[in-house]
């Protein structure tokens, strides 16, 4: 059985609260996860004073309130990020991060030496950030909301140029990078994508879920799914469709301030995710189609035999007429009952008797 890894995404649910911050994780990885996400972000370097809000963040935040302003107040200090990982290594789960900046990747990567770097959909294009967290030698993994095929394709040309370092940065180095032998493989061994739809919450016409199977073929590499719809049935649906990571935003209060919380999971439907997770990661199986071992002693109560459905003497013939099929099914199969048809019984059957020729 793979195992499917499960994110929850903490994200900036903390509210800025490191105290809130720990409880997540505490909660999370009682619950079951295998990573816990935040974000690491310098706000300045993120957004200009202009910026405006996504119309689901201007739903859940003080409409006076900036973007900027917004964000500075979701931060997260290096103090606490350390206390964050220490934390996440105590509850046995993986801490990982996004970085939003070059300031913010240096951080995860050089100062904390996170091992793991995840992309989120919205810096997919941001080539000097994704170059960067090649460069700096993590692995990866790219969500890939508001992208097309070619988008996602040219973005991994830039991370195998990074992985591989061997010319300087440009489209024609990026192109080569991700058509070569060379870049292929590393791509393979160091990236995961994941399909997401960037929309907080996704309806459910919107989810895609068989975009999987065609990020999957395009590229060879793993593939999962962010899910920002509401409720856990499409994260579930997405593990039959091969799935091999999970991300889900969860809360510990959807009625807090801030603009995530309306769209995530709470810490129940956390739960519930993630037990739906592995009875569907078991119940895909290995793909042969065979008698399964919880089945087997069921074939001979459940399958049929050859029996006389009337007196049967010995030399008689066997006609449509003394000859049927019943349960159990430790006899004479019953495909075989053609061929019976008109030859002599070797010896006398009572009904209900099994054939035995």
């Amino acid at each position: 059985m793979n195992h499917v890894t499960v994110i929850a995404e903490a994200g900036v649910n903390h509210n800025g609260s490191l105290e809130r911050a720990i409880e997540m994780v505490d909660v999370a990885a009682d619950i079951g996860v295998d990573v816990v996400k935040f974000q690491t972000f310098n706000a300045e370097a993120l957004v200009t004073r202009s910026a405006p809000k996504a119309d689901y963040q201007k739903e859940t935040t003080e409409e006076s309130e900036t973007q900027l302003d917004m964000l500075r107040a979701l931060e997260l200090d290096v103090h606490a990020h350390r206390t964050l990982i220490q934390r996440c290594a105590e509850k046995g789960v993986q801490f990982l991060s996004t970085p939003f900046d070059l300031g913010s990747l240096d951080l995860l990567a050089n100062e904390l030496n996170v091992a793991t770097l995840k992309v989120g959909s919205g810096e997919l294009t941001n080539a000097p950030l994704l170059h960067a967290c090649a460069t700096a030698g993590r692995d990866l993994i790219l969500s890939t909301g508001m992208a097309t095929l070619d988008e996602v394709q040219t973005m991994l040309g830039v991370v195998a140029h990074g992985f591989l370092g061997e010319s300087s940065p440009s489209e024609k180095a990026f192109k080569e990078a991700f058509e070569s032998g060379a870049g292929k493989a590393v791509l393979k061994s160091r990236v995961k994508l994941l399909h997401c739809t960037s929309s907080y919450p996704t309806p459910d016409g919107d989810v895609n879920l068989r975009a999987i199977e065609t990020l999957r073929a395009k590229f060879d590499l793993p593939v999962g799914f962010s899910d920002h719809s509401d409720g856990i049935v499409h994260a579930i649906a997405s593990v039959a469709m091969g799935a091999c990571i999970i991300e889900k935003h969860y809360t510990l209060d959807k009625d807090l301030p801030g603009p995530d919380h309306k769209a995530s999971a709470t810490a129940e439907e956390l739960s519930d995710l993630v037990d739906g997770i592995r009875r569907v990661s078991a119940g895909l199986g290995d793909g042969c189609k065979e008698p399964q071992p919880a089945e087997i002693s069921n074939m001979a109560i459940g399958r049929k035999s050859l029996v006389a459905s009337t007196p049967i003497n010995a030399g008689d013939v066997f006609t449509t007429e003394n000859l049927t099929v019943k349960r159990p099914g430790t006899g004479m199969r019953p495909e075989l009952y053609w061929s019976l048809l008109g030859t002599h019984a070797a010896r006398a059957y009572a009904p209900d008797d099994m054939i035995t020729q």
